[in-house]
């Protein structure tokens, strides 16, 4: 089936070229550069271990070029072995190589360790010194965001031990549902994941609904393992969180995003607090399907006079690149190197995991992109969503490796702007007034999954990392009530919920590789209708502003980044602003 499918999409021969890393998995120089890594961190343990407090600013600048350095060279291998394994998931050798990466940054991290820890321990005034230094201006962001952990670091020998135990931890739990959902075949056809998923959005509603009765089997057949996954990462994380003094679940992300408490838990408030535009919304797609009830294998139903054609590659790669040409050629420019220089990994296959992602790899090579490319309008939008983010991280890779990692809320940011190009381009090809309502309607629906979807699943995490903390494990049914209570909450009574629908929780990669993460979406998808608008207003002052944002990559602050835009995170009306557009949008298909 895949075969069939992704020859007829031209997609077979889409297949990254990772040879711009290491020429295959044998390939000796991921040996050398892997008993390189130890012999450098050794080297600089040795050199600086228990004297960073002695170092002058020109001599702190060496050290930390060399763990730049160091770190990037364990970056080139890490990406090599999580990329081949991606699309091997069912490959023991494949496993194999990105364990015994793992256990070489392990085993670099215990040498190295000691340099945040000396470093954050140094007094404030020492350090602000240091920090106004020169030779230092390069890596004050960086060096600036090291000490915002202080509070919650542990002792050397602490910090050791965890980083020596580390490929036994989460990232092994974490390949293990990996395996799971690469190994996992659905249905009498035994399809993959992706190709069931493409099935609820049929207009043939016996076909969704055999397509959500074969996940729900195929996911239930596995869950007394995801339920042990899922439960074994909430502890983990319990556990650290409680060693490093974090006050809440969700404080370790926030940090690692640079936002406020606050500032999110008014995302999450004005977001909830409008749960009535997707209630109205899902009513009103109710009567235009005109069906007796809205069930939650018909969300994604299309809509009459939606476009339906399915579209090849190079259909996909036109429209992207033609709208990113409209924003802006520069952007355009990059992300056809992507198509030219086999940087992306589009078929179906198996044993390749399912989603989407943008790996921002190291910036002495380059980002790569991976999509499961089936055909409809949603999958060009994911294209443009993951060459949103490679462009981003393409530019940003000119700040080096520590600066170019941006936190999560702006790098959605790129992303979603991505998609909103595109979607603008292919609204103004269409004509005729239905098929514009239609076309109108997925994007709203997009936006809610965005927005909407990622705060109720923020909800759940929130609900089942209390309850772990204060319960012990949790059952199945437990979990599965947590989430069919935070989803009706969103839902209202303008869905339906079976019982089916209660597991889906458990295939959501994001509760188990990054806690916390989900409602990063929501802020990047607000702030980019804020950004847009102003795009609109001033078009030709915009872009060179926006591509400069995106060439700054994590330099600087979210904050100090928006600075120029005129963005205040921090203000509640910003997030009321951008809900209200969603509102308006909705308004105008309400009115039609």
């Amino acid at each position: 089936m895949s075969n069939e499918l992704n020859t007829g999409l031209g997609t077979s021969d889409v297949i990254w070229n990772l040879a711009d890393l290491y020429a295959s998995p044998t390939d000796g120089a991921i040996v050398a550069d892997g008993q390189a890594c130890l012999a450098d961190a050794r080297d600089l343990e040795e050199r600086y271990a228990g004297r960073v407090d002695k170092l002058n600013a020109i001599e702190l600048q060496q050290l930390v070029a060399a763990l730049e350095a160091l770190s990037t060279r364990l970056g080139k291998l890490a990406t090599y072995a999580f990329l081949n394994f991606t699309t091997r998931t069912r490959d023991a050798g494949a496993s194999a190589l990105l364990q015994r990466v793992r256990e070489i940054g392990s085993e670099a991290g215990k040498h190295t360790v000691f340099f945040e820890l000396e470093w954050n321990k140094l007094e404030e005034a020492m350090a602000g010194e240091l920090l106004r230094a020169p030779e230092l201006a390069h890596y004050r962001h960086h060096l600036e965001n090291l000490r915002r952990y202080a509070p919650h670091q542990l002792s050397r020998e602490e910090e050791r031990l965890l980083i020596e135990i580390a490929p036994a931890g989460r990232s092994s739990w974490t390949n293990l549902f990996e395996k799971i959902f690469g190994h996992l075949q659905f249905g009498d056809r035994r399809r993959s994941e992706e190709e069931v998923l493409a099935d609820l959005y049929h207009a043939d509603r016996s076909v969704r609904r055999q397509a959500a009765a074969e996940l729900t089997a195929g996911i239930g057949s596995q869950q007394h393992i995801l339920t042990h996954v899922f439960n074994t990462l909430l502890t983990d994380k319990m556990i650290d969180d409680r060693l490093r003094r974090y006050p809440s679940w969700l404080s370790a992300m926030n940090l690692y995003n640079e936002v406020e408490p606050s500032t999110v838990a008014a995302l999450v408030e004005a977001v909830t607090s409008r749960y009535d535009i997707v209630q109205r919304y899902y009513r009103l797609k109710r009567r235009l399907l005109d069906l007796p009830e809205l069930t939650d294998f018909d969300r994604y139903a299309p809509l009459p006079h939606l476009p339906d054609t399915t579209l090849t590659w190079q259909q996909a790669k036109e429209m992207v690149l033609g709208a990113f040409a409209e924003f802006s050629p520069e952007a355009a420019a990059i992300a056809a190197t992507f198509y030219e220089r086999r940087w992306i990994h589009a078929p179906i296959l198996e044993g390749k995991r399912g989603g989407a992602f943008a790996h921002p790899c190291v910036p002495e090579v380059h980002p790569y992109v991976m999509v499961n490319y089936t055909g409809n309008i949603r999958d060009v939008s994911t294209v443009a969503h993951e060459l949103g983010h490679g462009i981003h991280q393409f530019l940003a890779a000119g700040q080096g490796y520590f600066n170019s990692s941006t936190p999560l809320v702006l790098a959605e940011t790129a992303s979603v702007f991505a998609e909103l190009l595109l979607f603008r381009h292919q609204l103004e090809t269409l004509a005729d007034p239905a098929q514009r309502r239609a076309f109108t309607c997925q994007k709203l629906e997009s936006i809610f999954a965005t927005v909407f979807r990622q705060v109720a699943m923020n909800r759940f995490e929130d609900r089942v990392h209390t309850a772990r903390r204060s319960e012990g494990e949790l059952a199945t049914e437990t979990i599965n009530r947590h989430w069919l209570a935070t989803q009706q909450e969103m839902f209202g009574d303008s869905v339906t919920l079976g019982g089916d629908y209660a597991c889906w929780w458990s295939y959501i990669p994001h509760f188990v590789n990054s806690p916390g993460y989900v409602y990063s979406y929501a802020f990047g998808e607000l702030l980019v209708l804020a950004l847009y608008n102003l795009y609109l207003h001033d078009r030709q002052g915009f872009v060179p502003r926006y591509m400069g944002m995106l060439a700054a990559g994590g330099s600087q602050s979210p904050a100090a980044l928006l600075a120029p835009f005129g963005i205040d995170l921090d203000d509640p009306t910003f997030w009321e602003g951008g809900l209200q557009l969603i509102d308006s949008m909705l308004q105008s298909v309400e009115e039609q």
